[in-house]
C-alpha cells in the first residue's frame, strides 16, 4: 500500500499530511476575517485547516464538477439536445455539533470563487422540517431532527426540480432563533452551477419504490468524529448559546438562559443522550458508508484524516 491506497479496498485512506499535498497550486481565496464570519459557534477552524483540508477538497470537487459537465454534454450530444448541463449537487451529512454547517458554508464560499462554477447555492434540510404545530400533532416534537420529522417528499421534490434545471425553485425558511419554520417565508434558488444540500439525514436511503434526496447527489461528504468528542462540543456550544442567542427575547429557548451553569450542563447532557446521540447512533452514523468522502475530526475539531471512495 502506498499513499493510503489499498488495491483491495474501494477507499483511499489519507493522513492530513498526505491529503494536504493534493492541494497542488490551488490558491487560498479566503481571508481570516471572512473565515470568522463563516465559523460556527465554538468551531476553532483556522486558515491552516482551510489550506490543508479545504483547498484540496475544492480542487477535487472542481475536477469532479468538470467531469460531470462533460458527461452531461456527451449525453446531450447523443440525444441531439441543446439543454444546459444539470446543476451539480453536493450533499453534506453528519451529527449535530460536528461542524458540518461550517463545512457547508466554507465550501459554498470557496467553490463560488472558482471561475468554472460561480453560481453556488446552499440549502439546509432544516428548511424541510415539519412546522412545530405539525410535529406536535404527530406527537414527534421530541424527535425533531429524526428522519420522520422532515417533509421528505418536499425535500426530494425541491432537489429534483433544481436538478431538472427549473428557472426558480423555492424552499421554506427555518429560524433557529424561533426554532420553527417561518410562515410564508421562502428561499429561492435560480439555476445554480452547484447546489450544496446540508443536513443530518441527507444520506438516508429511500423507502421502497421511492427516491431519496441523495439519489440526486453527484458527490457527498460525511463529517465524522468520536461520539464523546461530539458530545463535549455540543455541551460547550450549548453554554455559549445560553450566554448569547438564548438571551434574545424572541428565542424559543429564552428560558434556558436563566439556568445556572450546573443546571445548563445537566440539561444539555440529557438532551444529547436522549435525542442527539440516539439519532446519531440509530440514523446518521449508519449512513457514513454511503458518502463519497469522510472527514475524520480529532478532539480539537481539527480534521486528522480523510477517507475517499475511489470506486
Amino acid at each position: 500500500m502506498a499513499n493510503g491506497l489499498d488495491t483491495a479496498s474501494p477507499y483511499v485512506q489519507l493522513s492530513r499530511a498526505q491529503w494536504s499535498e493534493l492541494r497542488k497550486n490551488t490558491p487560498l481565496t479566503l481571508t481570516a476575517d471572512e473565515l470568522e464570519e463563516l465559523r460556527g459557534v465554538d468551531d476553532p477552524i483556522d486558515l491552516a485547516e482551510v489550506t490543508d483540508i479545504y483547498l484540496p477538497l475544492t480542487r477535487l470537487l472542481n475536477l469532479h464538477f468538470t467531469g460531470a459537465r462533460q458527461r452531461s454534454t456527451a449525453l446531450n450530444t447523443f440525444l441531439g439536445a441543446s439543454q444546459r448541463p444539470a446543476p451539480y449537487i453536493l450533499g453534506i451529512a453528519g451529527s449535530v455539533a460536528v461542524g458540518k454547517s461550517t463545512t457547508a458554508r466554507l465550501l459554498h464560499t470557496l467553490l463560488a470563487r472558482w471561475p468554472e462554477h460561480p453560481r453556488v447555492e446552499l440549502i439546509t434540510t432544516d428548511s424541510f422540517l415539519y412546522p412545530n404545530q405539525v410535529l406536535t400533532e404527530k406527537n414527534i416534537m421530541h424527535r425533531k431532527g429524526f428522519p420522520e420529522s422532515y417533509d421528505r417528499r418536499a425535500l426530494v421534490r425541491f432537489v429534483a426540480d433544481v436538478k431538472a434545471g427549473l428557472p426558480e425553485v423555492t424552499a421554506p425558511v427555518y429560524s433557529h432563533l424561533e426554532y420553527d419554520i417561518v410562515p410564508g417565508a421562502t428561499q429561492a434558488v435560480h439555476r445554480p452551477d452547484i447546489l450544496i444540500v446540508e443536513g443530518l439525514n441527507v444520506l438516508q436511503p429511500a423507502p421502497p419504490t421511492a427516491l431519496a434526496v441523495n439519489d440526486y447527489f453527484d458527490f457527498s461528504i460525511y463529517v465524522d468524529a468520536k461520539v464523546e468528542h461530539i458530545r463535549n462540543w455540543y455541551v460547550d456550544r450549548f453554554h455559549k448559546l445560553r450566554r448569547t442567542a438564548f438571551e434574545d427575547p424572541k428565542s424559543y429557548f429564552k428560558y434556558l438562559a436563566e439556568l445556572s451553569a450546573e443546571e445548563a450542563t445537566t440539561f444539555a447532557e440529557n438532551v444529547w443522550r436522549d435525542i442527539n446521540e440516539r439519532n446519531l447512533v440509530e440514523n446518521i452514523a449508519p449512513t457514513r458508508g454511503r458518502a463519497g468522502l469522510v472527514l475524520y475530526k480529532g478532539p480539537n475539531h481539527s480534521i486528522q484524516r480523510v477517507r475517499l471512495r475511489r470506486i
